[in-house]
């Protein structure tokens, strides 16, 4: 791809962007959410069509009407939000739109023939091509459209955030089949803001910043703090913050700790002005743990003292004892989408926005400029709605409802997942200046609990670390007890004994 160019009425997508990817390679395609990216992959596949420039494929002009012409040349890409028929088979979700037919019929014993020997491509020798795709994990819907990419001889595949929800497990066997795939000699581009994974799968790289290339070469030979100064403009000289704290009092405590289902057992005091991370891996009971706290699931058993207030409470009482959440998944659940930024910000405290029950939306957008411009959001303006974010701001917007609130005691769960590397440098500096106690965020220091799947993460903005093994919370210990190494062998059950400090 040669000076590729895309515009949206008067807004510049793509400025002139070049690509070359060799066939048989891992090529990253590297980025900002925002920078252009699946605009650049969206030409490729067809489904939009350059204003400028050129493109070609195998030495020959290239230029697709739409995505299933793209496809029919051997391009197939493969969305972040998969594009399936639920409630389809998997041999019709694999030759949808190119069964074979004889006169007016589909040929439906060529169609399960050419379905298993796609899967088996795949591994998935065990899964039947009659079986209903919506049953089937995510991992396994997620390998079904590789699948289909290989029946139609993919020579192109382009995979978009192809991890962001897979477990450790599922994202190996996704790499050993990427690695088979190449061996094959098919070129794919894989976009991802997990640099470690760039780092493991990746050949080469492309770097594209504000709908322009900034940046490409080998992977092996450039360091990931290069990389993340070309992805955001600037030299990242500490991607992890970490100001000297000073702990003060126990703001939440539990003890013998249950809910219905998970966790099992779990014990913590959290003082005011320190960050405390749960590690562990998916399904450990971390996440239904906050929810609890929170009062979003049930407890089944257990004793919780958060200030001056003891046991269960409704999500409407935690959020007047100063407990705030940062839920997992903010499209669904975080954040409505369809409403403002000012809507979101203040949607748990209204007072003081008009009288009566009326809101005034002056006043409703003058409580949120403070945030707007402390955390710093992007945006128009606070009566921009929040789908039209980035992923990073709109994970400022939930936190900055936490703020509004004047919350004292901050959960956050998977506070990164999803963004880019400049917006997580943010997020990271911000939860800094709430243990901290910035006084442009509030009156005081907070007390910070996170929950994350990424082990850099946690190493980096913690205070202290504790594990949860199948529904069992270990004992939070110092941050300098623990490495990358150690939280896995504690995560996966390996070691009841306390982690060595690391050797200098």
């Amino acid at each position: 791809m040669r000076g590729v160019q895309k515009r949206f009425g008067a807004t510049y997508a793509l400025r002139g962007v070049d690509l070359e990817v060799a066939a048989g390679t891992v090529h990253a395609l590297i980025g900002e959410n925002g920078a252009g990216k699946s605009t650049l992959m969206k030409t490729l596949s067809g489904a939009y069509q350059p204003d400028a420039g050129t493109m070609r494929f195998d030495g020959n002009p290239y230029r697709p009407d739409n995505p299933l012409d793209a496809r029919s040349l051997g391009v197939c890409m493969i969305y972040q939000e998969l594009a399936l028929a639920p409630d389809l088979s998997v041999m019709e979700n694999i030759l949808l739109g190119i069964e074979p037919t004889r006169g007016p019929f589909i040929r439906w014993g060529e169609v399960r023939s050419i379905a298993r020997r796609a899967l088996a491509e795949v591994g998935l020798d065990d899964v039947s091509p009659e079986a209903i795709v919506g049953s089937l994990s995510i991992a396994t819907q997620q390998l079904v459209e590789i699948a289909r990419a290989v029946a139609v001889g993919c020579k192109i595949l382009v995979l978009d955030e192809p991890t962001s929800s897979l477990t450790q497990k599922d994202v190996a066997k996704l790499f050993a089949l990427v690695r088979r795939l190449k061996e094959r000699g098919i070129a794919i581009v894989y976009i991802s803001h997990a640099l470690e994974e760039v780092q493991a799968l990746c050949d080469r790289f492309t770097v594209m910043r504000d709908g322009e290339t900034v940046g490409h070469g080998n992977v092996a030979d450039v360091p990931v703090h290069r990389i993340i100064s070309m992805m955001v403009g600037r030299e990242v000289a500490d991607l992890y913050p970490r100001s000297a704290r000073s702990p003060g009092d126990v703001v939440l405590e539990f003890k013998d700790f249950a809910g219905v289902t998970l966790p099992r057992s779990a014990g913590l005091a959290l003082r005011r002005g320190e960050v405390v991370g749960i590690a562990g891996l998916i399904g450990a009971g971390r996440t239904e743990m906050l929810r609890s706290l929170f009062g979003l699931e049930p407890v089944k058993s257990g004793k919780i003292r958060i200030g001056a207030y003891q046991g269960e409470a409704s999500p409407g009482q935690r959020w007047s004892q100063g407990v705030g959440l940062v839920s997992e998944d903010r499209k669904t659940e975080g954040l409505a989408q369809n409403l403002s930024i000012a809507e979101n910000l203040t949607l748990t405290r209204l007072s003081g926005l008009g009288p009566w029950r009326f809101i005034r939306p002056s006043r409703q957008r003058a409580a949120c400029a403070p945030w707007i411009s402390a955390l710093p959001i992007k945006c128009r303006d606070a009566g921009q709605a929040v789908e039209d974010l980035s992923g990073g701001n709109q994970q400022k917007v939930a936190i900055a409802r936490l703020l509004h609130h004047d919350a004292d005691i901050f959960l956050l769960d998977e506070p990164t997942r999803g963004i880019d590397v400049g917006s997580k440098a943010q997020i990271y500096a911000l939860i800094d200046r709430l243990a901290l106690g910035d006084p442009t965020l509030g009156k005081q220091p907070k007390a910070i609990l996170v929950v994350s799947s990424y082990l850099p993460e946690l190493l980096g903005i913690c205070d202290r670390i504790a594990v949860m093994t199948r529904g069992v919370l270990g004992e939070a210990l110092p941050v300098s007890r623990w490495t990358e190494h150690s939280l896995m062998v504690a995560a996966t059950g390996q070691s009841t004994e306390s982690p060595a400090a690391p050797s200098a």
